[in-house]
């Protein structure tokens, strides 16, 4: 699921799950964690994430999950925070390259990288209008910071996605680019970086996020969006939104 290779002082790790748009089960977050830390340990000076297939990642993985048994606070709290925590804190810097789905976990991912460039393909947003629960993995912090807080209500009200080219001028990442060119401009750039003053960089980045946590406070919205996504768990529109997800339908809710 997935893959780490290192090679002139940058690692490349590839979320490699084609077959479920590279969607994360708590394995996989696991595994994800374990390759950020062989990463770190083997000395690279810069690092990029990618999706292999037709997607970024789609999110967390529910296709197996009983949404009446679901510890979706142990996936949120007990795993993916700390992987984002370990991410934004490599020891160099980070780039990651989105296409396709980014949605969810997906999102969170991209949050937790320095720089993140997107294909103009890229769809990325909140997906759980159809699923009873709420944006999660820093979502809302990222939003709020740079949407605003009505164009952030109206991407989680109607479930609309962003493309590339509106996430950029929004200001929520780096750079669009060409589908075709992404992979390789990303490459590119993590390759210039991993031959730069890291120590200066790392100096940049810890000070850019000093200003920005001024202002949003990333992991207390995070532990905020944990605490209300396991509350959910509990509402029947909830359930249904997970049984319309795994049996391909529309879900009906009822607001309860």
């Amino acid at each position: 699921m997935i893959d780490l290779t290192i090679a002139d002082d940058v690692a490349e790790i590839t979320l490699n799950a084609p077959q479920k748009l590279n969607a994360l089960d708590a394995a996989a977050v696991d595994e994800l964690s374990s390759a950020y830390a062989r990463a770190a340990d083997a000395g690279v000076r810069a690092l990029v994430l990618r999706g292999e297939g037709r997607a970024f990642c789609a999110g967390r993985d529910i296709s197996g999950v009983d949404p009446r048994e679901d510890d979706v606070l142990g996936y949120l709290e007990g795993r993916i925070q700390p992987l984002m925590e370990r991410m934004t804190a490599f020891p160099a810097p980070t780039f990651a390259v989105a296409h396709g789905a980014c949605l969810g976990v997906g999102l969170g991912l991209l949050i937790a990288s320095d720089v993140v460039y997107v294909a103009e393909s890229a769809k990325i947003g909140s997906p759980f209008a159809n699923l009873g629960a709420t944006l999660d993995s820093g979502g809302h912090a990222l939003f709020v910071e740079r949407l605003g807080a009505h164009r952030t209500l109206d991407l989680i009200y109607t479930g609309r996605l962003m493309s590339g080219s509106e996430a950029v001028d929004s200001g929520l990442f780096s750079r669009v680019l060409p589908d075709d060119d992404a992979l390789e401009v990303t490459r590119s750039a993590a390759a210039q970086a991993a031959r730069g003053a890291t120590r200066a960089f790392l100096a940049s980045r810890e000070l850019v996020r000093d200003l920005r946590d001024r202002r949003i406070g990333l992991w207390e919205s995070m532990a905020d969006e944990n605490r209300a996504q396991a509350a959910l768990c509990d509402t029947d529109d909830y359930r249904e939104g997970f049984a319309a997800f795994q049996e391909k339908r529309k879900p009906v809710f009822h607001g309860r």
